[in-house]
């Protein structure tokens, strides 16, 4: 059990982390080349898929990044509270 919280905690950060570095590349290189980029939209792009879907378009600003945060944050949270109680 706890390799399974260790695990799935750390697959939460890896991926904000991702998303992070996918915001920050985009303020530098809106279109992704090269291997890490190529890799970092490749890694983030279904999650923010997922986000973008049920969020309505606001122009050119992608708010999908936001809640994806919010909501690993929460989740995280979530994970916590549940394997601390086990």
């Amino acid at each position: 059990m706890e390799f399974a919280s260790f695990f799935l905690i750390n697959l939460i950060r890896v991926l904000k982390y991702a998303i992070l570095a996918r915001v920050l590349m985009s303020w530098i290189q809106p279109v992704p080349s090269g291997k890490i980029g190529l890799f970092l939209y490749n890694v983030t792009e279904p999650v923010l898929r997922a986000f973008r879907s049920f969020l309505p378009r606001m122009g050119m600003i992608d708010f999908s990044p936001i809640i994806a945060f919010i909501a690993f944050d929460l989740t995280e949270y979530g994970l916590f509270k549940l394997f601390a109680s086990l």
